[in-house]
């Protein structure tokens, strides 16, 4: 697990929860599927946010659990875009786990989820482009 760092992203979380007991499996960690849903609405929501509209998930790639999750601890989910197709947009997730009462974090979990754009018939719609780095720092400020 030499990859995993004990720094989160710098910007703020799309979503940001605390772990309950109704969200464990049988032997007590937060389950894996509570997880990718968090995971999943927290994408949803960065490529909601940049096709202006509604999107919906077709794939998730490469979903890696590297700790566990415990009830109690504060769940920070991070997503950012990196490829935006036609319509398709692909967001790249991080999920990071904070025990109660601490100030260190662990990340957790990570994957890429794939969206596409629809429009109100469920049809997919054309996705604006990837800002580029330059365009993305001007709408920053």
């Amino acid at each position: 697990m030499s990859d995993v760092i004990d720094r989160p992203p710098n910007e703020a979380p799309a979503i940001r929860v605390t772990a309950m007991p109704s969200d464990t499996n049988p032997y007590g960690d937060i389950f894996g599927g509570w997880l990718m849903s968090q995971m999943d609405l927290a994408a949803a929501s960065v490529a909601s946010r940049h096709s202006g509209g509604r999107a919906v998930t077709i794939a998730v790639d490469a979903m890696t659990f590297h700790r566990p999750v415990f009830v109690g601890d504060e769940v920070s989910v991070f997503g950012r875009l990196v490829h935006v197709g036609r319509s398709s947009m692909k967001v790249d997730v991080e999920t990071w786990r904070r025990a109660r009462g601490e100030q260190s974090h662990e990340k957790v979990t990570q994957a890429s989820f794939t969206f596409v754009a629809v429009d109100d018939q469920r049809r997919p719609r054309p996705a604006p482009p990837l800002p580029s780095p330059a365009t993305a720092s001007i709408a920053a400020a």
